[in-house]
């Protein structure tokens, strides 16, 4: 019975090796700016210090990680600091 077990698990592990193996590589970030909510920011800037301390909604100086090429598809979205 236990070798049936462990056989099992073997073959479900050869199965779902290649499931677990592809990664994700396409996500290339750009920077954008204007578009974080407070406190949602990724980085700091010259107004504040660390990630998560912006102050104001949509600060222009302020910036998100996103997909590359989206930044400007948001509205108030900047690939520069304003």
């Amino acid at each position: 019975m236990k070798a049936s077990i462990v056989a099992a698990s073997a073959i479900m592990a050869v199965i779902a090796m290649p499931l677990t193996v592809q990664a994700d590589t396409s996500f290339q970030p750009e920077k954008c700016y204007g578009v974080a909510k407070a406190g949602q920011n990724d980085c700091q800037t010259a107004t504040h210090s660390c990630a998560g301390t912006s102050t104001k909604d949509r600060d222009k100086s302020s910036w998100i990680y996103v997909p590359a090429g989206t930044c400007t598809k948001i509205v108030g979205g900047s690939t520069t600091a304003g």
